[in-house]
């Protein structure tokens, strides 16, 4: 067992600026701290972004604390572009990462302390800053008559372009931008496309102030501090309106249909006789938190969430959930971080109260 005073899980958005700030602290990584993360490279989620989703295409990508992301070429994939940026960043301020490293379980250990047990051995910490986010978490749901279904299944964790898709019959299911950016692509060379959603799609019209992003963290930070399972900051901000989406809904592309009630062997159909063949089902239904290896901590909550203040598990002082809830935006990741190493250094000095005020990000 090798024994630090932080342990932060996931070298994403999040864990970067969180590991940025310890050492602006003066902690020293494999020390007093370790990060992991369980990818093959740097670049968090972003390295396994689809390779039609351009820099150019990135809704905001905010940089990480103390060093821009400059001279970027908008038509290279943004897998390429962070992935090059997230490698710099670990080499200028040493972050040294430790990769691929599994992390199973977070426990209770002796002493007060937690024991975080990975691929690479058990780390015995005072602190643990979490942030896995959510892409190895896709949520697919489930429909009557899913396994019957003779075509191809996937989501967005796997898409992996629009190539793939020519001259196929597809539809498309989830009202994120996500599902608008894929459908879109796909219709260009599909022979077909519908777009299914559970709830009517809200277009945004006009720039997405700073009153608007306040309001979209507020909403989704208050079901965080009830302990309810987090929304995405971009699933209450609504669909940008850009050119391209101006396009499509002109031509019809994305006229949205309900959602069906069962998948047939065939394609889709709705109780009201409705029917739509397919060769593809593309779920562009959105990830959850990537917590299990949490539960050993019993943190969450009866609403199926885990109730944070701040940064900080409401159920132990010593966790602190970075890229969680209301911090799940490059800007909010940034923030939180800081915040969660503020949170740490409290808890380290035996000052007081580990928790502080988020900061309002979108």
């Amino acid at each position: 067992m090798q024994s630090v005073d932080v342990v932060v899980v996931g070298a994403g958005q999040a864990g970067l600026s969180a590991a940025y700030h310890l050492r602006r602290t003066g902690l020293e990584p494999d020390r007093d701290f370790v990060v992991l993360d369980h990818a093959p490279r740097p670049g968090g989620a972003w390295q396994f972004r689809w390779p039609s989703l351009t820099y150019g295409k990135v809704h905001g990508m905010h940089a990480l604390p103390g060093m821009e992301l400059t001279g970027a070429d908008d038509s290279r994939p943004s897998s390429e572009v962070i992935g090059e940026y997230f490698d710099s960043y670990e080499h200028t301020f040493g972050l040294r990462v430790h990769r691929p490293v599994e992390v199973s379980a977070v426990r209770e250990g002796d002493g007060g302390r937690l024991l975080v047990e990975t691929s690479e051995g058990t780390y015995v910490t005072r602190a643990l800053i979490n942030a896995t986010g959510t892409w190895d978490r896709p949520f697919w749901p489930r429909y009557p008559g899913q396994d019957t279904f003779r075509g191809r299944q996937l989501h967005t964790a796997n898409y992996p372009g629009p190539a793939g898709f020519a001259g196929l019959r597809v539809v498309v299911v989830g009202g994120g931008a996500s599902g608008t950016q894929h459908l879109m692509e796909i219709a260009e060379v599909a022979a077909d496309t519908h777009w299914v959603t559970r709830r009517p799609p809200v277009f945004r019209e006009g720039p997405f102030d700073a009153d608007r992003g306040r309001a979209a963290v507020a909403m989704v930070a208050d079901r965080v501090r009830r302990g309810l399972p987090p929304q995405s900051v971009v699933s209450v901000t609504g669909l940008p309106v850009t050119d391209a989406v101006r396009r499509a809904r002109e031509s019809g592309v994305l006229d949205r249909l309900p959602m069906f009630d069962r998948i047939t062997p065939d394609g889709v159909a709705w109780d009201d006789g409705r029917a739509v063949e397919a060769d593809v089902i593309l779920w562009a239904t959105g990830f959850r938190p990537a917590v299990d290896h949490l539960a050993p901590l019993r943190l969450r909550e009866a609403g199926g969430g885990i109730r944070v203040e701040g940064t900080q598990a409401v159920r132990d002082e010593r966790v602190q959930l970075v890229g969680y809830g209301p911090s799940a935006s490059t800007i909010g990741a940034n923030r939180a971080g800081r915040a969660a190493v503020r949170a740490v250094g409290r808890l380290l000095e035996g000052t007081g109260p580990a928790a502080e005020p988020a900061e309002s990000a979108a």
